[in-house]
């Protein structure tokens, strides 16, 4: 056997065109494409540029063809975010960032429409102001016209989809984030759009991962030099479920931490679990491959690090991401912790400044230097993971041996030595291509070579290097965790 498929993956930063091979036993990678994804900002409104990112997708596809070719394509991206079309299909405008002011304070008021514990049950999902639902509440509230012009709404990585095939579809995965979905029949909850004002017109037929393939249209086939229209499959589009399906796990039950620009921590069951302990630790039940549930609870990650970043930069500090992990390692340890959720660290912006701010306003020795704050950055998420842990094996009744870390931040050795010493089990860092690989895998599944998921985590595992971390300063962490819980209380 020799299988070759393109893998489209967008995060919220970058986007990458990648081949897998598949020789029977191992799959291989190769990037043929890596492109920035740079959120556009006009009149105080932050925008994706889409046409832009479909631009890319395209040379992506070119490059792909021109390096061997391949037999299908198949595209996941970050969730919640999506693009309206009017009835002659054509997109109204720019699908709007997650990270807009649009939707501050909206829980509130959906919560007087829907009582919270209401809408949980229904929906299984956690409560985040940049979920679907609450951003389509909020063009209600401030643009109704908008929702009078469309006629479909299509999740990001469906409409990169619709434009590549001119066919709408709307996979499970990706629909599953929006929390429009009913969360015991899997279909969506007409009691949320009801309550909420949203029009029901809006939403196709949903379909699961795999099961739907259409070609690319002739004129896209066309401009990226293609002999033949290759099949797109509509795989798991919510990049968090490529990545579960990626977990190099050969046990049923396994927790994972998905890392990246977010943090989703979580594990995998054969139903969701909705309880009002679930809903007191806002802990979601997204839709993933064969049925099965991703028991997750989101994080705000590498995004801290990554933003304290680019705010040095531009202010004449060019540091690399090894300059801030050396920089870290070298102060000293566990002098202060933020709550890396707290609302002021969503925000694009100085993030070193609300780092001091937070520490001082909670009563904790400030830090000044560039070291001191990124300490306070690792060790403030490290400990968030450990939190999250306790709360999904309270929920499940299950205790993980170990963690599983997949995404870019297998990267980060040092967040990934920090999870092991706060959690204090061993973490198991890799694949890094988790979302790609977890892509590819529902391509070839889709077309007859693997059989399910449970045999594609097998080959994934014995075609990746796997890095083990083991946790070796037990005593101190817990101590530190005392002082870290004090500070967040949730």
């Amino acid at each position: 056997m020799n299988k070759k498929v393109l893998a489209i993956d967008l995060g919220a930063s970058s986007g990458r065109a990648i081949t897998g091979n598949f020789d029977g036993k191992k799959i291989t990678l190769n990037e043929v494409h890596r492109f920035s994804n740079d959120p556009v900002t006009v009149n105080g409104e932050i925008y994706w540029d889409i046409l832009r990112l479909f631009h890319e997708i395209k040379q992506g596809i070119t490059k792909a063809n021109i390096e061997g070719g391949f037999d299908s394509i198949g595209i996941d991206t970050w969730g919640v975010d999506f693009g309206l079309l009017d009835k002659d299909g054509r997109l109204l405008e720019n699908p709007v960032h997650y990270r807009d002011a649009r939707t501050a304070g909206i829980l509130d008021e959906a919560f007087r429409l829907l009582p919270k514990k209401d809408f949980y049950s229904l929906t299984g999902i956690q409560f985040l102001e940049l979920n679907t639902v609450f951003q389509l509440l909020a063009i209600k509230n401030k643009r109704p016209r908008l929702l009078e012009n469309a006629d479909r709404l299509l999740f990001t990585p469906d409409l990169l989809y619709y434009m590549l095939t001119g066919e709408k579809v709307t996979e499970y995965s990706i629909a599953s984030t929006s929390q429009l979905l009913d969360v015991n029949t899997r279909g969506w909850c007409d009691t949320v759009f009801e309550k909420l004002g949203i029009p029901r017109r809006l939403v196709g037929e949903i379909t699961a991962p795999g099961e739907v393939s259409h070609a690319l249209s002739e004129a896209v086939a066309e401009e990226c030099g293609l002999d033949g229209r290759k099949q797109v499959i509509s795989v798991c589009g919510h990049d968090t479920q490529s990545a579960i399906t990626a977990v190099p796990s050969g046990e049923k039950n396994f927790a994972f931490i998905s890392s990246g620009t977010w943090s989703i921590f979580g594990t995998e069951l054969d139903a969701p679990i909705v309880n009002e302990k679930t809903l007191e630790m806002n802990i979601t039940n997204e839709g993933g491959c064969e049925g099965k549930t991703g028991f997750l609870k989101n994080i705000i990650g590498l995004w801290l690090i990554q933003e304290s970043r680019r705010h040095w930069k531009r202010h004449g500090s060019d540091y690399s991401y090894a300059d801030l992990e050396k920089l870290a390692l070298e102060a000293e340890p566990f002098r202060c912790f933020i709550d890396p959720d707290s609302p002021e660290f969503s925000p694009m912006g100085n993030i070193p400044g609300r780092v001091r701010e937070f520490c001082r306003r909670t009563g904790q020795y400030v830090p000044e230097t560039v070291g001191e704050i990124m300490r306070c950055i690792y060790q403030s998420l490290a400990m968030k993971y450990r939190l999250t842990f306790e709360k999904i094996k309270e929920c499940t009744g299950i205790d993980y041996p170990q963690i599983h870390v997949i995404g870019g931040g297998v990267k980060d050795g040092l967040l990934c030595r920090l999870t092991a010493e706060a959690c204090g089990v061993p973490v198991k860092a890799g694949p890094v291509e988790a979302t790609v690989i977890g892509n590819i895998a529902v391509q070839l599944i889709a077309q007859g070579c693997i059989k399910d998921v449970a045999e594609a985590r097998r080959i994934i595992a014995g075609s990746e290097s796997i890095k083990t971390y083991e946790p070796d300063e037990a005593a101190a962490w817990a101590s530190a965790y005392e002082r870290f819980r004090e500070i967040v209380k949730d």
